[in-house]
C-alpha cells in the first residue's frame, strides 16, 4: 500500500510505500475510504506538537470498512462501515479511565500522531483497537461523514462544556465551528461568528449556516453572549472572548494547541466567569455526537482532494483559505 508520512524533518508529507499491516488482538484492520485533513494535523506537521512517534502517518478524521478483524473482536465484523477518530487506546486503568474521563488517561495513544493515521492512498489500510472504532450509520457519504469525527466531535465536546448558553460566539469560522453553528441553531441557540479581520468570505459563509452576526473577531458583539468556543488557535482570543461574555458566561478554548495568551485584568474573569479547555474526546461523546448528527439537518461543506493533495489541503488549512473542511479520498468515486 501508500501512505503519506511525517518524518519529522519538514513540513512536507512523503508519498511511500508500505506493506499491509495484520490486525492483532482485539485490533481491527480498517480499508481507508476517506479521511478529513484537521487543523490537528497541521500541528503536527508544523512542530507545534511536539512528541510524535515518528515516522507517523497522519490523519484522525478516518472513514472506512472493516477488511479483518484481530484475535478476540467482538464488536465488529468485515464489511461495517467505520470512523477512527483522534483518541485511538486508552490503558483502562488509571483513575481516569475508571471514572469516565478517559480522554485524560495520560498513556493514551493518538491516531495520526503516536499510531498511525489514515493518510492513504487507493486501497490504503489502517489498524485500529476495536475498542475506539466508531460505527457509522445513515446515508452521509464516507467524504461528508469524515469531518464529524474531530472537527464535529471536538466541536460536540466544546459545546456541551457551554452548558445551556443561548447566545453562543464561535471564534475561528472553520470545519468545526461550520458544523457546531448548524447543530446550535437546531438547538435553538443564537450565533455569533467572529473571524480573521478582513475574511469576509468566513463571515458571509457563516451567516450563510445560520449566524445571526458575523463580524472581525477584534470587534465586540451587539450584545453580550452567554459562551463563547474558541477554536481558532490564538491566545489574544482568550481575553477577547472573557470581554465578550456576560457573567457567569463561559470561554472554552477547543483546540489542541494555542499561542501564548497574553495578560488580561482580573476584572475581564471576575463575576464567575469560567475559562475552560477541552482535551481530546471519549466514546461516549463519540456514541451521542453521531447519534445526533444522524438527527440534524447539516449541511457539510467538505473540499475533497486526492491523496497527492495532501500538502496543498495542509497549506490551504495553515493561509486560512479553506473554507467549511479538507478530506483526502483514497479512490475515484468517494
Amino acid at each position: 500500500m501508500r501512505a503519506m508520512v511525517y518524518r519529522g524533518d519538514g513540513p512536507a508529507l512523503r508519498l511511500e510505500e508500505r506493506p499491509v499491516p495484520e490486525p492483532g488482538a482485539g485490533e481491527v484492520l480498517v480499508r481507508v475510504s476517506a479521511c478529513g485533513v484537521c487543523r490537528t494535523d497541521l500541528h503536527v506537521v508544523d512542530g507545534d506538537l511536539t512528541e510524535p512517534r515518528l515516522p507517523v502517518v497522519p490523519g484522525h478524521e478516518v472513514v472506512g470498512r472493516v477488511a479483518a478483524v484481530g484475535a478476540g473482536v467482538e464488536r465488529l465484523s468485515e464489511g461495517e462501515r467505520v470512523g477512527i477518530p483522534w483518541l485511538g487506546w486508552t490503558c483502562g486503568t488509571c483513575r481516569y479511565c475508571r471514572s469516565e474521563r478517559e480522554n485524560l488517561c495520560p498513556d493514551a495513544l493518538f491516531t495520526g500522531y503516536t499510531r498511525d493515521g489514515g493518510y492513504g492512498d487507493y486501497g490504503d489500510y489502517c489498524i485500529a483497537d476495536e475498542r475506539y472504532c466508531l460505527p457509522i450509520g445513515g446515508e452521509r457519504s464516507d467524504v461528508e461523514a469524515a469531518p464529524l469525527l474531530c472537527a464535529g466531535l471536538i466541536g460536540y465536546r466544546a459545546l456541551t462544556m457551554a452548558g445551556d448558553a443561548e447566545r453562543l460566539g464561535l471564534y475561528g469560522f472553520g470545519a468545526a465551528a461550520h458544523i457546531i453553528a448548524q447543530v446550535a441553531r437546531a438547538q435553538g441557540r443564537r450565533v455569533f461568528a467572529f473571524a480573521r479581520p478582513g475574511d469576509d468570505a468566513a463571515m458571509r459563509f457563516a451567516r450563510t449556516l445560520g449566524a445571526e452576526w458575523a463580524g472581525p473577531s477584534d470587534e465586540s458583539p451587539p450584545e453580550e453572549l452567554d459562551a463563547a468556543l474558541i477554536f481558532a488557535p490564538v491566545g489574544a482570543l482568550v481575553p477577547a472572548g472573557l470581554r465578550a461574555i456576560a457573567p457567569g458566561g463561559t470561554v472554552v478554548c477547543a483546540g489542541i494547541h494555542m499561542s501564548e495568551i497574553p495578560a488580561f485584568p482580573y476584572e475581564l474573569l471576575w463575576r464567575e466567569r469560567r475559562l475552560v479547555s477541552v482535551a481530546n474526546l471519549t466514546r461516549r461523546d463519540g456514541e451521542e455526537f453521531l447519534a445526533l448528527a444522524a438527527r440534524t439537518e447539516i449541511r457539510m461543506h467538505v473540499e475533497p482532494r486526492p491523496l497527492a493533495g495532501a500538502n496543498t489541503a495542509l497549506d490551504r488549512l495553515r493561509s486560512g483559505r479553506l473554507q467549511g473542511a479538507a478530506v483526502l479520498t483514497m479512490d475515484e468515486s468517494p
